[in-house]
């Protein structure tokens, strides 16, 4: 034992030593009956052996007291010692038993629903009860929820306040003691303590000692309740901030966020890959020294943005890196707001559109080499080598006098006039929604009726020639004389096959078989500025064009002469 513990029992044990003394002193007096000893002197030394007495019973009073005071210090120690709530719970109730010399400890709490529930229960064996041996007084336990003061029963069933109560009586409770727990005046709980075998265990020590206890142990149940809680909060925030992390880096768009002072604070994966920088090397730095190539063009922007306090959107800029060369780069800029809604600095949405603009470009190339009715039929995941048998009108318009002219003429002059001449009949095609299949040196192939079928498409093969010799006359009014050119054009109606023709590493979308030969070899045979069309295609539109009997045409690997007729208009 320490000096402290042992100072007030060797004390104690003094006084009564010099009481008995005194009272031997006395009583050999008297029995000797010494006639010259003053006779008040066996009156003092009865007076004294009485105070030294009652000073050993208060001297006692005192050890008890201060024993309490010394245990409540040492339990408060121990039970601030830990955050963990149940540890604490299981602390606190372990040193009630002990103090208390009760049989059983419990210790309730209120929910998140306000009821209260045991949380804690314990025996003098430093055991946790099992919950289906955990029996407690009702009464007791809510007459001090509602009256918010300690009770103390030395023997609950002659107990005339808890006359007849069930519980009580049914477990036969005798002594029980039942404390409050408060943290600043409001009650979170209840600890009780209780005995089934031997009544008079509890008295007003106990209790005020409970109390004093409780008192202590409240404190440090809600700071574990706090410190539970701040861990869970701090635990959500941890899951939030790693799934916002999750999010932010896993966004296809660059993000970059910069304070008032313009340092950049955040960065995400994808900004790097756009920037070609690591984070290290992005946050922290000024926008200016990040974004340095474009920073003339977004300086007077972000000015408006803090200015004005509204986004900027859809900002495109065409400039140039040393590690990419030219880039295409949309931005969008915003103020950046905290939870009050203040600006504290910008967030900049970065997309690279270098890809997206190399293949629009490609597109708009492929576009003027393919018709956009078979462009649209491209399906990059469904494509398949080969094609189907379907009716088509097909035309072939090729340029008369072409080759001498060319003789005449640099190879820039002969393409300058070859694409003007092209152009008007790809244009007359486009403007009857056929279909250009190619260019064959100075002649144009087309077809009618795919790949989107068109019940009149030998009447838009009709007017595609008629629409070809027009603008022929218009640019014959631009060209100079000797670039006067004429296109020969025949039409025929049958079936082909039509589809994806060629390799897998080299593909052409066309039409092949016996009708398209033939209309190449009517085209073959027509002269300057004739339009020839073969029998079956006249009996399609025979109501609607003018066309007079040609000669019947001989042509290679026909074995009968081809009728033809020659196109004059429109009825």
């Amino acid at each position: 034992m320490s000096s402290d513990k042992t100072k007030p029992t060797a004390l104690h044990d003094e006084i009564n030593g010099l009481g008995l003394q005194a009272g031997k002193l006395r009583d050999t007096l008297k029995l000797k009956k010494i006639h010259d000893l003053p006779s008040h002197v066996t009156d003092d030394l009865t007076e004294l052996a009485t105070k030294l007495s009652k000073l050993g019973l208060q001297m006692e009073g005192f050890e008890a007291e201060h024993g309490n005071l010394m245990a409540l210090a040492n339990i408060g120690q121990v039970i601030n010692s830990s955050l963990e709530l149940d540890e604490v719970l299981r602390i606190v109730m372990d040193n009630i038993v002990r103090l208390t010399r009760a049989e059983r400890g419990y210790l309730m709490l209120r929910n998140e629903n306000g009821e209260m529930v045991t949380r804690m229960a314990r025996n003098w064996e430093q055991e946790s009860i099992k919950p289906g041996e955990a029996a407690t007084s009702r009464t007791i336990v809510q007459r001090v929820i509602e009256s918010g003061e300690p009770i103390v029963t030395t023997n609950a069933q002659e107990d005339q306040r808890f006359s007849g109560q069930e519980s009580i009586v049914a477990l036969n409770l005798r002594s029980i003691l039942c404390v409050p727990l408060k943290v600043k005046n409001d009650l979170i709980g209840v600890i009780y303590a209780d005995n089934r075998i031997r009544s008079g265990i509890f008295a007003e020590t106990e209790r005020d000692l409970l109390v004093a206890f409780a008192n202590q142990a409240a404190v440090a149940i809600d700071n574990a309740r706090l410190f539970s809680s701040l861990r869970q909060t701090l635990a959500e925030v941890t899951e939030l901030k790693n799934l916002m992390d999750n999010v932010f880096a896993s966004i296809a768009s660059g993000v970059i966020t910069a304070d008032i002072e313009n340092q950049i604070t955040l960065a995400n994966r994808a900004a790097e890959s756009i920037l070609g920088h690591a984070a290290a090397d992005i946050v922290g730095h000024p926008l200016d020294e990040v974004l340095a190539s474009v920073s003339k063009e977004i300086q007077p922007r972000l000015a408006e943005v803090r200015q004005t306090d509204k986004p900027v959107i859809d900002l495109e800029i065409s400039h140039t890196l040393p590690e990419r060369g030219n880039v295409d780069w949309r931005l969008n800029l915003s103020p950046l707001k905290d939870a009050a809604q203040k600006t504290q600095g910008v967030a900049i949405v970065l997309d690279d559109l270098t890809e997206r603009k190399k293949l629009e470009a490609q597109r708009r190339l492929l576009e003027r080499m393919v018709s956009p009715a078979v462009l649209d039929q491209i399906n990059p995941n469904s494509l398949q080598i080969g094609g189907k048998k379907v009716d088509i009108t097909c035309l072939f318009a090729d340029i008369r006098g072409f080759t001498s002219y060319s003789e005449k003429h640099t190879p820039e002059d002969l393409v300058a006039v070859l694409n003007l001449y092209l152009a008007a009949a790809a244009e007359a095609v486009l403007a009857h929604e056929g279909t250009v299949d190619k260019f064959l040196g100075d002649a144009v192939m087309a077809w009618y009726n795919a790949p989107l079928p068109q019940s009149d498409h030998t009447l838009r093969a009709v007017k595609t020639a008629l629409t070809i010799r027009d603008a022929i006359e218009k640019l014959h009014t631009e060209l100079p004389e000797e670039a006067h050119l004429d296109f020969g054009i025949g039409i025929h109606y049958g079936d082909a096959v039509l589809g994806w023709i060629g390799t897998e590493k080299r593909l052409e979308y066309t039409a092949i078989g016996d009708s398209v030969n033939t209309a190449k070899r009517i085209q073959e045979n027509s002269a300057k500025s004739q339009i020839l069309i073969s029998a079956d295609a006249y009996a399609r539109v025979k109501n609607e064009v003018k066309a007079e009997p040609y000669a019947p045409l001989t042509v290679k690997g026909k074995a009968q002469p081809l009728e033809v007729y020659e196109v004059l208009g429109l009825m």
